[in-house]
Order: structure tokens, then sequence, then C-alpha cells
């Protein structure tokens, strides 16, 4: 059998995902001071003259990188917690909507590390794009808890959902770091606090809701997935 010539636009997209797979690896391995162009287009299996027609530069393909692995996490991290959803109960499901991200950050550390640094520092050509992706990973969950039927109907209530968020994933980063850095080498434990972090923040949420003035007629208010319902 005989395969079916790519087209130019195949070809083109499968020479990028290449040098995109080809800089993650070179990324674990050596981390950011051994990525160069040089050392990408060889791993890639092409030219470097090539690997312009794709990126701009090095940072052009850092961005590019970082996108691609966020899509993938977030769309990860949203399927799990929706499944989460649908059995409350499962104590489990809940526990993995936190093994997927802690899982991924130990595959590529590396990757996190120049998201953080360049978050906070002006003069990075990376710094729109590492608060762009902390912000979605922060506005999905909000809109999950919301999905769960904590309260985002005003201002407040919104604020306090986004900050449950931001704190949530900052300590996922932060614990991950800890994890890739032997600190806690235990994922199970790291698991534990994490989920341990989210119910409180959660009973923080719903004593909010359950207020006199804020109180839904008829809505469950359960811990999501707390043993049959229990805290």
């Amino acid at each position: 059998m005989t395969s079916t010539p790519l087209t130019r636009s195949e070809a083109k997209d499968l020479t990028r995902r290449k040098l995109i797979r080809a800089a993650m690896a070179i990324l674990d391995e050596e981390g950011e001071a051994g990525l160069t162009t040089v050392k990408i287009a060889r791993r890639a299996g092409i030219a470097q003259s090539s690997f312009y027609v794709h990126f701009k530069d090095k940072q052009d393909l850092l961005r590019a990188l970082a996108e691609h692995c966020a899509r993938q996490l977030l769309g990860s991290m949203r399927e799990a917690r929706r499944r989460a959803r649908e059995a409350p109960s499962d104590l489990e499901r809940h526990r993995e909507t936190f093994r997927i991200p802690l899982e991924a950050i130990s595959r590529h550390p590396e990757l996190l590390r120049i998201q953080l640094r360049a978050r906070h520092d002006p003069s990075s050509p990376l710094q729109e794009l590492a608060t762009e992706t902390a912000t979605a990973y922060r506005d999905h969950l909000a809109a999950d808890l919301a999905a769960l039927g904590y309260t985002a109907g005003d201002e407040r209530s919104r604020r306090r959902l986004e900050m449950v968020a931001e704190g949530i994933n900052a300590l996922t980063n932060t614990l991950a770091l800890g994890h890739i850095e032997g600190r806690y080498t235990d994922v199970e434990e790291t698991l534990d606090v994490l989920v341990a972090f989210s119910k409180g923040a959660f009973r923080l949420l719903r004593s909010q809701d359950e207020g006199p003035s804020r109180q839904a007629p008829g809505r469950d208010r359960r811990f999501p997935s707390s043993p049959q319902g229990a805290e």
C-alpha cells in the first residue's frame, strides 16, 4: 500500500508539531538554558532554517508550547470536574481533579517555572501570555464552582468564587513544585492536603450562600465530593 502524500498545509502542521514535541523534550531534560533553535531543529529532524518558517524566535515557540499544554490540561481538568459533579459522593473523583494538574506539572515542571517567572516580570515577552493563562485557569474553575450551585449572581459572590479558584490553583502549583523538588514526595499525601484545603474553601462559599439573605430554595449545598455527603 502506498501512503497518500501530505498536502502542503498538512506537512507544515506536522513539522510544527515536531518542533513543539522536540522543544518540550529538551525543556524537560535540560531546562530553558538548553532550549536553542539549533538543538530544537536537530531534535525535530529538520533544517535550522525551517524553524523560522514556523516560529519567529524561541519566545514565539515558548508561547506556542505554553498554549498547547494549557489547552490540553484545561480540557482534562474540566472533564474531571464534570465527572466529579456527576458523582458528588465519590471522593476519588474529587481527588482526580487535583491529580491531573499535579501529574501534568510533574511531567513538565520547567514550563510552569517559566510562566511563573514571566508573570511577575514586566520585561518578559511572555508576561501577557502567562497572565492570560493563569486567568483562564481561575475563570474555568470559578465557572465550574458556579455550576455546582455556589452563588455567582452578584459582584461580591463572583469575587469570592474567583478568590477561592485562584487560591486553589496557586496552592496546587506550590505543592506540585514542592513534590518536584523533593519536599513532598508522597503524591497521595499531597492530594490529601489539596482536598482538605478545597473542602474548607467550599465550606466558606456554602456558608456565604446559606446566609438568611442568600439561601436559594431547594438547592443542595453538600460539599461536592464528600463521602455520602458528609464532612
